[in-house]
């Protein structure tokens, strides 16, 4: 039930072999817009995804659990409320894992900087690997899950969230109006995987697309069997207290995905 404890430069590369990620929550400008989302500022509470994201994790009772982009450490502080013998948070932002720090009392949780794309977990260390809004960032995710099935033991959890491809796919993702006046989100280059860059809080910000069918047969080719997938739209009840998430009706913004580290022989 220990933390994991600081492990070897193999485990966290230095920040010499940091040079693929692009450390965007680092640049003051977007830091500061990223800071003022309901979601930041409020916690869990302020993402309307979350119900249906507890919806789909496993009891984490007595659990060794990572969280993968941990952010503020919102995340990692529920797991140990739900009970989880310790949670291990990652970032690559040092802006990220210093507020995640100064929020946190709890020697179970422990914060550390690491980038995704070359971090390398213990072999079967965890229980629940977590992850919201980050993968999308990840240029191989497909090393990424193979890593993280190894992190697992037989029968562990993922349960992760990333932007729904349909969301990211098009160069200039944005709302357009249709020849009725309604609100209609572009679809193209769908199939053109690769990367994307955007503007949001602050110029050129990096992502990485890829079909849904592309993210669905890495984790089938990582040993994960599906366990559900939901593409996230709010219900009757947050639209109703929340009239702005009713756009969200319109094309999924979100893919939640639960799968299962599958055992030898399944």
């Amino acid at each position: 039930g220990a933390v994991w404890r600081r492990g070897s430069a193999a485990a966290f590369p230095g920040p010499a072999e940091k040079t693929m990620a692009q450390n965007i929550y680092d640049n003051p400008e977007f830091f500061a817009g990223y800071s003022r989302l309901p979601r930041q500022v409020q916690g869990l509470d302020g993402a309307p995804e979350w119900p249906a994201i507890r919806a789909l994790l496993p009891d984490v009772a007595g659990r060794r659990v990572a969280d993968l982009g941990c952010g503020f450490g919102w995340s990692a502080r529920w797991f140990r409320e739900a009970g989880a013998a310790s949670v291990l948070g990652v970032d690559l932002s040092r802006n990220m894992i210093a507020r995640a720090r100064a929020d946190t009392a709890d020697p179970g949780i422990e914060y550390r900087i690491a980038d995704l794309e070359t971090l390398a977990l213990p072999e079967a260390a965890f229980d629940l690997v977590y992850s919201a809004l980050t993968f999308h960032y990840v240029r191989d995710f497909a090393r990424l899950v193979r890593m993280v099935r190894a992190a697992l033991v037989p029968g562990g959890g993922l349960v992760f969230t990333i932007e729904h491809p349909i969301f990211m796919a098009a160069a200039h993702p944005k709302w357009l109006l249709d020849e009725d006046g309604r609100k209609t989100w572009p679809v193209n280059g769908y199939s053109v995987e690769g990367e994307r860059r955007t503007d949001w809080f602050a110029r050129g910000v990096v992502k990485h697309h890829r079909t849904l069918a592309s993210t669905v047969n890495a984790l089938i080719g990582a040993g994960f069997a599906l366990d559900r997938i939901e593409e996230f739209s709010p219900t009757p009840g947050q639209v109703a207290a929340m009239p702005e998430l009713a756009e969200e009706m319109e094309r999924p913004m979100m893919l939640l995905v639960s799968a299962v580290a599958a055992g030898d022989g399944v």
